[in-house]
C-alpha cells in the first residue's frame, strides 16, 4: 500500500512492499543493503538517511518493463511541482552484456490507468552503485488516477529502487533560504570615508550589478523597437541565436558570410552590450551543414574545413567575444569526435586558445541541471570536461543552457554543487522557461533566477529570447507580442530591482556611512549645506568589509 505523509511535504513515500510487477514476466524481491560502505550519500533531495531496504525487479522482457506502485488518490494536485527523489541501480543477470556507460533508469508517473505518463526524472544506472534521482514533474489537471512506473533498462537487467520519494516543493520556505544566501554570497560590508560632519545626509545607488543578465538576439528582432527598449534598460550581455554558427556563416563551402555577425556585433558595440561567441562547432548530427557531412568520410577534408573554421572565425573576431562556446553539446553528439577521433574536441580548444587567448572557453549542454536526462548528468558532465583539460583544453567555464519546465530549486543546487567541484565558472547560457499559465511561468523563472544568483559558482545568466513570436520556444516569453510585459517579466524586473542596492543615512561622528550592498559599481551622494558632491566606487567580492577612504576622490 503507498502512504501518504505530510510531513517534510512527502506526499508518496514508498513502502517496499507496496510495489507490483509491471510487465509478464517480472518477479519482485526484497533485499537489505547490510554493508553500511554500499549504501549511497544522502544528498538535498533527500531528508533522511538511506534505508538500506530496496526492491529488484528482475525477470525484465523489455524497457516498459519494471515495477510500479499506486498514489494515494488525491495526494497528487495540480499546479503543485513536485520532486522525485530516492535511489536507482541495476544487475545483470542472465546473458546480459555489462555496459561502461551504465543504463538509463527513469521515473514516470502513469496517469488514468496509464493511458498518459509524466516524466518523473532519470538516471544513468550501473550495477553495484547507487545512483541519486532528481526529477520533477507537475500534474495539468485532476487525473482519476496515478501509480509511480520505474522502467527504461533493456531487456534482461534488474531494476533495484531504494526509497523512492514524492515531495511537493515549499517554495516559499527555499525562497528564504535562498535570500541568506545571496546576502552572503552577492553582498559585502562597505564603509566610505568621507570625511564631513556627523549627520551629514549620503545617498549610495547602485549603478550596474557585477552579475550580468543577458539575452539572445537576432537580424530580426533588433529591428523591433519594444525588444530593443526592454534589451537595453534590463539586460546586459548578449548571444546570437543564429548568426555566428557554422552552418550559417558558411552554409555553402567557401561561400563566407559574416555580414549578419558582425551587423549584431555593431549594435552591442552601439549599445555597450558584451556578447558571447555561440558557437564554434555543434556536436550534434542534425545540426551540421550538408557540405561537411558530405566530406565527413574523408578524415584529411575534414580537418582541413575544422581548421580552417577556427582560423577563420576567431582570426576574424579576436578580442571581441569574451566567451566562446567551442563544440556545442557534447554530451548528445559527437559528429567530428566520430570521424576525427576523441583528441579534436580538445584541439578545438586548444587551437581557439592560441588565437584568442583572451576569450574563456566553454563547454555547453542541456538537461544538465534538470536531473530528467541520463545522457546528460552532472557527473558525465564533469567527466567530459576532466577528460578535455587532460588532452590540454584550456576549459575557461561551463555552460548549462537551462532550457527547463517544472524547475526545482534543490535539483538545480544539487547539479550547480556539482559542478563547482571543478572549480569553473558557471554560466546559464540559453535560459527558458516553458509554461503556458504566465503565472506559473513567472513563479517558475524565479525559482531558476534565485536558484542561478545565490549560488557562488554562477557567474551570469542569458535568456534565450523573451519576447512572444521571437522565441525558440513560444511559452517560455517575457513580453508579449505587442511590447506589454506578461508576469514572468515582471517578476525579472522585480528579481532585477531586489538586487540592486539603494541605501540611505547620514555620516557618523567619525565621517563614515557603512552599509552592505550587491557587488558592483555605485555612486555616493553627499548633501551638505554648501551644495552636492558626487563620488563613483566599486564593491568588490571579498569577506572582509569593503573599506574606501574616499576624502581625496
Amino acid at each position: 500500500m503507498a502512504s501518504t505523509h505530510q510531513q517534510d511535504n512527502v506526499v508518496f513515500d514508498v513502502n517496499a512492499i507496496g510495489w507490483a510487477p509491471s510487465g509478464a514476466g517480472t518477479a519482485l524481491s526484497l533485499h537489505h543493503e547490510d554493508s553500511a560502505a554500499r549504501l549511497p550519500t544522502a544528498a538535498v533531495g533527500h531528508g533522511h538517511k538511506p534505508s538500506g531496504r530496496y526492491v529488484v525487479a528482475a525477470g525484465r522482457a523489455g524497457e516498459e518493463d519494471g515495477l510500479c506502485q499506486a498514489i494515494t488518490p488525491g495526494a497528487l494536485k495540480p499546479r503543485v511541482t513536485y520532486r522525485v527523489a530516492g535511489w536507482l541501480s541495476v544487475a545483470y543477470s542472465g546473458e546480459v552484456a555489462e555496459e561502461d556507460g551504465g543504463h538509463p533508469v527513469r521515473v514516470s508517473i502513469r496517469v488514468d490507468g496509464g493511458s498518459c505518463a509524466v516524466d518523473g526524472g532519470a538516471v544513468c544506472a550501473q550495477p553495484d552503485r547507487w545512483a541519486e534521482i532528481n526529477g520533477a514533474f507537475r500534474l495539468r489537471g485532476n487525473p482519476r488516477s496515478e501509480a509511480v512506473h520505474v522502467h527504461g533498462a533493456p531487456a534482461g537487467v534488474d531494476v533495484k529502487v531504494m526509497d523512492l520519494r514524492i515531495i511537493a516543493t515549499d517554495r516559499k520556505a527555499r525562497f528564504k533560504h535562498l535570500k541568506d544566501k545571496t546576502d552572503k554570497v552577492r553582498k559585502r560590508d562597505v564603509v566610505l570615508k568621507l570625511g564631513g560632519a556627523a549627520g551629514t545626509s549620503v545617498r549610495v545607488v547602485q549603478l550596474d550589478n557585477s552579475f550580468p543578465l543577458g539575452s539572445c538576439i537576432n537580424g530580426e528582432v533588433i529591428q523591433n523597437p519594444a525588444f530593443v527598449d526592454f534589451f537595453i534598460n534590463h539586460l546586459d550581455w548578449a548571444v546570437f541565436e543564429n548568426e555566428l554558427k557554422w552552418y550559417w556563416t558558411e552554409a555553402q563551402r567557401g561561400q563566407l558570410n559574416y555580414a549578419d555577425a558582425d551587423r549584431l556585433l555593431d549594435f552591442c558595440d552601439r549599445a555597450g552590450k558584451p556578447a558571447r561567441g555561440h558557437c564554434i562547432f555543434w556536436a550534434v548530427d542534425g545540426d551540421v551543414q550538408q557540405w561537411i557531412k558530405d566530406i565527413g568520410g574523408d578524415r584529411d577534408q575534414l580537418m582541413a574545413a575544422v581548421q580552417e573554421r577556427i582560423r577563420g572565425l576567431l582570426g576574424r573576431y579576436a578580442g571581441r567575444f569574451p566567451h566562446y562556446d567551442v563544440n556545442n553539446e557534447m554530451l548528445h553528439g559527437r559528429f567530428f569526435r566520430d570521424r576525427l577521433g576523441d583528441d579534436v574536441a580538445a584541439l578545438m580548444f586548444r587551437e581557439a586558445a592560441q588565437l584568442d587567448p583572451g576569450a574563456a572557453l566553454f563547454v555547453n549542454d542541456y538537461n544538465v541541471e534538470c536531473g530528467n536526462d541520463p545522457n546528460a548528468t552532472p557527473d558525465k558532465y564533469i567527466d567530459l570536461i576532466r577528460g578535455l583539460q587532460r588532452g590540454g583544453a584550456q576549459v575557461g567555464g561551463i555552460g548549462l543552457q537551462g532550457h527547463v519546465t517544472n524547475p526545482v530549486g534543490e535539483v538545480i543546487c544539487d547539479a550547480l554543487d556539482k559542478l563547482s567541484a571543478t572549480d569553473l565558472p558557471v554560466w546559464i547560457t540559453e535560459l527558458d522557461v516553458g509554461e503556458p499559465d504566465e503565472a506559473l511561468r513567472a513563479d517558475d523563472l524565479e525559482v531558476v533566477l534565485r536558484e542561478a544568483y545565490a549560488h557562488p559558482a554562477v557567474q551570469g545568466i542569458v535568456l534565450w529570447g523573451f519576447m512572444q513570436g521571437h522565441m525558440w520556444r513560444q511559452d517560455a516569453a517575457l513580453v508579449n507580442a505587442d511590447g506589454t510585459v506578461n508576469d514572468a517579466g515582471q517578476r525579472f524586473i522585480e528579481l532585477r530591482r531586489e538586487w540592486t542596492s539603494d541605501a540611505r543615512g547620514r555620516l557618523d561622528g567619525e565621517g563614515h556611512f557603512k552599509f552592505r550592498g550587491f557587488h558592483g559599481t555605485y555612486v555616493a551622494q553627499v548633501t551638505t549645506a554648501t551644495g552636492k558632491m558626487l563620488k563613483a566606487f566599486t564593491v568588490d567580492k571579498g569577506d572582509a568589509p569593503l573599506v574606501l577612504d574616499m576624502m581625496d576622490i
